[in-house]
């Protein structure tokens, strides 16, 4: 457990020097005044936790000094840290009760969605359990070829098609091999794409309704992969993927390389959407699953 905090901190020491740092220095021996809510203000949004969420954060802090007679900005810690606890969720536990279970990975170009997959896909085989991956990703032929690459490490089958093929027809290959093959969990890679592009947008959704003609009830869950050191333009991004093809978690990639980690709870806030994974180093062992507390705590330095 030690270790697994450790990791948590280490990974996110960007986010904690960046902005959260400033903590130490506000939370002082001093009486709390009005400077102390500005500079509290404009530090959690300069961490992007969004404005929204500043807003009832602030407010319920507020309420709290009232109510107890605070008057030390050093009582102030222990509160934010309860605070910003409040507003994250445990991820929900993840039971497999479809034989084969699809999931569908989305998001923009970049964010990370291949290596991401061969993360899920260690974890997985660790975990004893069969799986396949299904190369959709046609329009970008380095992501076949990763995709490849990662499964002869694993031991991973990959349907794939040929360059420019239709994305829907690999996807809905990928699951028939699964099903004929008794494979416990297939996890289909789409090509990244920006969220304003609606011909885009519009294939994504396709092959979110082709693969439920290949098993019906599939997808059985869709993940979205977002890049952490977006920070609050991933909401935008997150928005967009939700309402075309019904998002059912996050999956944080790059956190250990952002100052940004803050907008984690924006998604939640905003979107109600639990955070399922965090990566936290480039092994596929960094990919870990979402631990609110150990969150917060990496974040506040503690």
């Amino acid at each position: 457990m030690a270790e697994l905090f450790a990791k948590w901190r280490s990974g996110l020491a960007k986010t904690s020097k960046t902005t959260f740092g400033r903590l130490a220095t506000l939370f002082g021996a001093t009486k709390i005044t009005q400077d102390t809510w500005d500079e509290l203000e404009a530090l959690l949004i300069q961490a992007d936790l969004g404005l929204e969420t500043v807003n009832d954060v602030l407010d319920s802090m507020q309420r709290l000094v009232r109510t107890r007679g605070l008057i030390r900005s050093e009582e102030l810690s222990e509160a934010l840290q309860a605070e910003l606890r409040a507003r994250l969720d445990l991820p929900p536990t993840l039971e497999w009760t479809n034989k084969p279970s699809v999931i569908m990975v989305v998001g923009v170009n970049g964010s990370g969605k291949t290596t991401t997959i061969a993360k899920l896909g260690k974890r997985y085989r660790a975990e004893g359990k069969s799986l396949l991956f299904g190369a959709a990703d046609t329009f970008r032929a380095a992501a076949v070829d990763q995709l490849q690459v990662w499964g002869e490490r694993l031991g991973v089958e990959v349907v794939s098609g040929a360059p420019e093929s239709d994305p829907g027809a690999v996807a809905f290959n990928a699951v028939q091999a699964g099903v004929a093959r008794g494979m416990d969990l297939i996890i289909i890679d789409t090509a990244g794409r920006l969220h304003t592009r609606f011909n885009l947008m519009e294939e994504l959704k396709k092959v979110n309704r082709v693969l439920g003609k290949a098993l019906p009830s599939a997808p059985h869950e869709v993940w979205l992969v977002l890049d952490a050191t977006t920070g609050q333009n991933a909401l935008q991004q997150a928005k967009a993927f939700k309402e075309a093809v019904g998002v059912t978690g996050v999956i944080l990639s790059k956190l250990d390389s952002s100052a940004r980690g803050g907008f984690a709870f924006a998604i939640q806030h905003e979107l109600g959407l639990p955070i399922l994974f965090a990566g936290l180093g480039e092994k596929p062992e960094d990919l870990t699953p979402f631990d609110p507390n150990a969150f917060v705590n990496g974040i506040l330095g503690k």
